[in-house]
């Protein structure tokens, strides 16, 4: 998709923002906050989805189900590296896929229900051929940012965003920690249902229930119990180029342990930041950033993350191309 072919206002970023802060938020309420019609707000957001710019995706968040979420970083040779990109974005178990430094590396987001299928993702599932020559997987270990909290959308002031209100979740820190503290189990009927948010996060009622053969009222309720319990999340997916941010990369670091809980809180602040996950192996926290440029982006690495004199190693890869992101296999 290219993003040069759309341009986006004020009410488009506007609206933008308000899925950040809840993508079900129902038409009339985004057109309140908007200060639009609810006919605009739903003429708008049909013509972005139609362009390939914006979706709203519901995603598992296994994390509060006790799942282990995974880093993996591929290094293969550069006629291998497309078609492997696309073999890992099929799977159902990877959210993110990317590109990674002039096409020689992957990075890849995934995550597993138990340690027998870590173990099969890690030692079985992963591509085998000789064009892949280095792999390395890095366990994260729990998240200060993540991409539905992402600066780069807001636009909305106070008052706006107070008229927009998500369920809460049941733990404040639920985002935060790894923890399996959810009551709510998931089962085979709830297949269906993710299968269907995850392609659109504003499938209607209607829509929902014909696939899952529930009713709309056990719809609903299932939703708002699975959203309470943090187990389902709602990510507004749009390239960060559509924005205006076209340098990505990925910073692999290694921090003084001591310090290591402070840097990552420091850094979740920073507007340039969607995801810093602490990790296992040889660097211990992982960035993701998107800047306007590549005068952005170094001026963020010799100021920002200069000033945090605890980081003792950085290794930067710039994204090259996204394969998948939130969950969605994107075009070539």
């Amino acid at each position: 998709m290219n993003t040069d072919t759309v341009t986006l206002d004020d009410i488009d970023r506007g609206l933008v923002h308000a899925l950040q802060i809840d993508g079900r938020a129902p038409l009339r309420t985004l057109g309140e906050a908007l200060g639009v019609s609810e006919n605009t707000v739903a003429r708008r957001y049909r013509r972005l989805r139609s362009a390939g710019v914006l979706r709203v995706v519901g995603t598992l968040n296994g994390g509060r189900l006790g799942y282990n979420a995974w880093t993996i970083r591929l290094r293969c040779t550069p006629d291998a590296a497309g078609a492997i990109a696309r073999a890992l974005a099929a799977r159902p178990d990877t959210s993110y896929v990317h590109l990674l430094s002039g096409g020689t590396e992957i990075s890849c987001s995934a995550q597993t229900r138990s340690g027998d299928e870590s173990d099969a993702l890690l030692l079985h599932r992963l591509p085998r051929t000789g064009r892949i020559t280095a792999i390395s997987a890095h366990l994260l270990l729990g998240h200060s940012a993540l991409p539905n909290s992402w600066a780069g959308p807001a636009l909305l002031t106070s008052e706006q965003t107070a008229l927009l209100s998500p369920p809460p979740v049941d733990s404040a820190d639920a985002a935060a920690h790894a923890d399996s503290n959810s009551d709510v189990v998931l089962d085979d009927e709830d297949q269906p249902l993710f299968a269907v948010l995850a392609r659109d996060g504003r499938a209607s009622y209607a829509e929902l229930a014909s696939t899952t053969g529930w009713s709309d009222s056990t719809v609903r309720r299932r939703l708002t119990a699975l959203r309470r319990a943090g187990v389902l999340a709602f990510l507004v997916d749009i390239p960060p180029a559509a924005l205006g941010f076209r340098a990505e990369a990925r910073l692999w670091m290694s921090v003084r342990p001591s310090r290591l809980a402070a840097v990552a809180s420091a850094m979740a602040e920073h507007p340039e930041v969607s995801l810093v996950a602490m990790t296992t192996g040889p660097t211990n926290l992982l960035a993701a950033v998107s800047c306007r440029d590549a005068q952005h982006l170094a001026r963020y690495l010799t100021e920002r993350i200069a000033s945090l004199d605890a980081i003792r190693s950085l290794e930067t890869a710039p994204v090259i191309r996204t394969v998948k992101r939130a969950g969605a296999l994107l075009p070539i």
